[in-house]
């Protein structure tokens, strides 16, 4: 009964498809009409009749538990397997067949074969790669498909290009890949022998030499020394031939072999020619020249003809006492030492050095110590001195010397390193400032102070005058920064000209910078420090130094200095008194050594710090400048201030300040930061900024006498320490001993 045309019902077998492409099944190859496509599906890919679809990938697309491709999640994961095939060996009487072992490597990723067969020793037949990696088709007539994994197992035999393979066993990996795949592995057994090549291995096995053979074995030193080269340094006097001169060599001694290579030393401008070697290498007998020899009187063994015609046919045994044998001595390691004579070919080549390597290879195998070097050659002659021109006046000194050392003219070395270990780093200036006054007869310029800076990084000097009222002088910069002249020195002259350095400048000393003579008066706080710190450099701020000219005074002013005393009986001495006392003794003290012993032994009290006075000098500045930036500096403050608790390091203070490019001075901005710092080292910045601000807090004006006082001071901090009192008691105990103390106390 047919069906009723109900609803949906359609006969159309077209109904749904997508897919109506059409393979190309007929090409020309070579001109010629051929049905090419005939493995290629119908329309829309639809296999036509007979047809079977063809795998394209490997039967495990995918990873365990992995949505991987093939490729990737078996990459580098082979099975390999052990089997052998049968080779049949025709017109041959010793064997019929032959048995070759080989093994099958089977690829997962994209199910590829190869098949190699491990290579033997003298087989006579080519071994390797039998079938290289690619896609092998199954036997006919089932040819259209390939080899995969289910087509491997133990006891099984494939046949892989007409040739029957039998598979005997697999590997451990192998064998756990199938059991997983649920393949239940055969029994593994045993590759049979190939009949020829176990008639060859009992041939081997029975051949025995007639006599046995001397092994000289060479590899062990070779492995042992290979690329251990001993260096000597030898010498040949050849002045006795006719235009000869001694010659120097370098002996080469090659630790592998034995051999020995020299090389001669050729100078440039020697009138030589340049040969490669002067020995080639090889062994150096040590009884040369010597007679040349009839063939085979020299060999490595020595046979005795037993019975038997000469020649073949005859019997022959080794020699083990070597009876006969011409012996030839040649130099060893042993033989080359410093001062020994070495006879290269009938020329006496003396060993006079070795190099570092030699030295420690004979300390170490034959304990010699003593490598003195033989001196065959007087020493060079001293280079004469380069005769330098004289200053002629145009620029520099040191740049006119360096146009006279090369062709092309290059820019004088700076003392780098001394640049970055001296120069300003932070709060270390690294600055020399003293007071100094003009020595000088005219009233006037006796009563004008300069300040007189000597910077470590470079030995440069610079003199600036502070603007004193009323002195009919205009202050400023006196003189420029830079390297400064001794004075008695002639200006044109081939040596280099001596300048000042920081030894030079000292309280008292005597300066004269380009002709104007000044004279040190005092210095400040951080150049005394900095004196004190160094006194290896400085000697008049050495205590030991200054000590001992004190004690080299004589008797009768020692029992003055012993015979000081002081109006409280305390051991105290005030120090114009002391000042007084040294400079009567006339032991070559100078001011400032004075001062260092005063500031060693002195009875310090810390000055009082006039606030008033520095924020009256803050604020006349900002009111010059017309700075008013108070209220941004108060919101930056406090932005900085994550805690709000008014409070701020002292760094980030003075950064806040330099930001707003506060016209203070360091030393000022210093000071006045120091002065409002708590006991936590934080700064109090509201009160800070009160203590700036001019216009809403003014202070009374600064007079000008103290603005002065001030800036003579360089920095609003007061001077240091100020020394009132010397403990003498203390001084003449360590410069006379305790006696001293005694006697003085008594």
């Amino acid at each position: 009964m047919a069906l009723p045309l109900l609803p949906g019902y359609s006969f159309n077998k077209n109904l749904g498809k997508d897919k109506f492409h059409k393979s190309q099944h007929f090409d020309y190859s070579n001109g010629v009409p051929m049905l090419v496509g005939s493995e290629k599906p119908g329309i829309g890919g639809e296999l036509l009749l007979g047809q079977k679809q063809k795998p394209k990938y490997s039967v495990f697309p995918k990873g365990e538990n992995s949505h991987a491709p093939s490729w990737v999640a078996f990459d580098k994961q082979v099975l390999c397997f052990d089997a052998f095939f049968q080779e049949v060996v025709p017109q041959s009487k010793e064997e019929k067949y032959r048995v070759r072992k080989c093994k099958i490597y089977f690829y997962l990723e994209d199910d590829t074969i190869q098949v190699v067969e491990p290579e033997f020793k003298n087989s006579g037949i080519p071994q390797g790669t039998l079938i290289r990696r690619h896609r092998i088709p199954l036997p006919p007539p089932n040819d259209d498909q390939f080899y995969n994994v289910h087509h491997f197992n133990i006891n099984q035999e494939m046949v892989l290009y007409a040739r029957t393979f039998k598979i005997m066993d697999c590997d451990l990996f192998t064998r756990n890949f199938l059991r997983k795949l649920g393949v239940r592995i055969n029994p593994t057994s045993n590759i049979p022998e190939d009949p020829y090549s176990k008639v060859r291995q009992q041939m081997e096995e029975s051949m025995k030499p007639l006599r046995p053979y001397e092994r000289q074995d060479t590899l062990k030193q070779f492995l042992d020394h290979d690329r251990n080269v001993l260096c000597f340094y030898c010498y040949w006097d050849d002045s006795d031939s006719m235009f000869g001169d001694p010659r120097e060599l370098i002996m080469h001694y090659f630790l592998a072999d034995d051999t020995i290579e020299i090389r001669e030393v050729i100078y440039p401008n020697s009138g030589r020619d340049a040969t490669p070697k002067f020995l080639h290498r090889s062994r150096l007998p040590k009884h040369a020249p010597i007679p040349v020899s009839q063939p085979g009187k020299k060999t490595d063994r020595t046979v005795l003809n037993v019975f038997g015609p000469m020649g073949h046919g005859g019997r022959y045994i080794l020699d083990s006492l070597k009876t006969g044998a011409v012996e030839e001595n040649f130099y060893k390691d042993c033989d080359l030492t410093i001062g020994s004579v070495v006879n290269v070919w009938g020329r006496r080549v003396i060993i006079c050095d070795c190099d570092n390597f030699t030295k420690e290879f004979y300390r170490t195998k034959y304990g010699i110590e003593d490598f003195t070097p033989v001196q065959y050659k007087a020493p060079p002659p001293p280079k004469p001195a380069r005769q330098v021109p004289p200053y002629n006046g145009f620029g520099s000194e040191e740049d006119s010397l360096c146009s006279c050392q090369s062709l092309l003219p290059k820019p004088p070395h700076k003392d780098f390193k001394k640049l970055m270990e001296k120069d300003r780093q932070g709060l270390e200036s690294n600055v020399l400032r003293f007071v100094g006054k003009m020595d000088t007869d005219n009233p006037i310029d006796k009563e004008r102070v300069f300040i007189i800076s000597f910077y470590l990084s470079d030995d440069t000097i610079a003199v600036f005058e502070p603007t004193q009222r009323n002195t009919g002088v205009i202050g400023g910069k006196f003189l420029e920064r830079g390297r400064v002249k001794k004075p008695g020195q002639a200006l044109f002259k081939s040596e280099m000209s001596e300048y000042f350095t920081a030894q030079d400048l000292y309280v008292g000393a005597r300066l004269v910078l380009n002709n104007q003579p000044f004279q040190l008066v005092d210095a400040d706080e951080y150049a005394f420090n900095y004196m004190e710190q160094h006194a290896e450099e400085f000697p008049r701020a050495n205590i030991a130094t200054i000590l001992s000219k004190i004690k080299s005074i004589s008797k009768e002013k020692q029992n003055q200095l012993l015979a000081m005393a002081d109006s409280g009986g305390n051991g105290f001495i005030l120090y114009e008194h002391f000042r007084s006392l040294l400079a009567a003794t006339d032991c070559g003290l100078s001011e400032h050594e004075i001062m260092m012993l005063g500031r060693s032994y002195s009875e310090r009290q810390e000055a009082e710090a006039d606030v008033a006075m520095m924020l009256a000098v803050a604020q006349d500045h900002l009111r010059k400048k017309h700075f008013e930036a108070f209220a941004d500096m108060v919101r930056v403050f406090t932005h900085e201030d994550r805690n709000r608790t008014g409070l701020l390091s002292s760094k980030e203070a003075r950064t806040i300040c330099k930001a707003f490019q506060l016209p203070l001075t360091d030393d000022l901005l210093r000071a006045l930061l120091k002065t409002y710092e708590r006991e936590s080292g934080e700064i109090d910045y509201h009160a800070f900024l009160s203590g700036i601000n001019w216009r809403e807090n003014p202070t009374p004006p600064v007079l000008p006498e103290d603005m002065l006082k001030f800036d003579v001071n360089w920095n609003g901090t007061p001077q240091g320490l100020a020394v009132r009192s010397v403990h003498y008691a203390l001084l003449l105990e360590d410069v006379f001993g305790p006696r001293g103390t005694t006697a003085t106390e008594n």
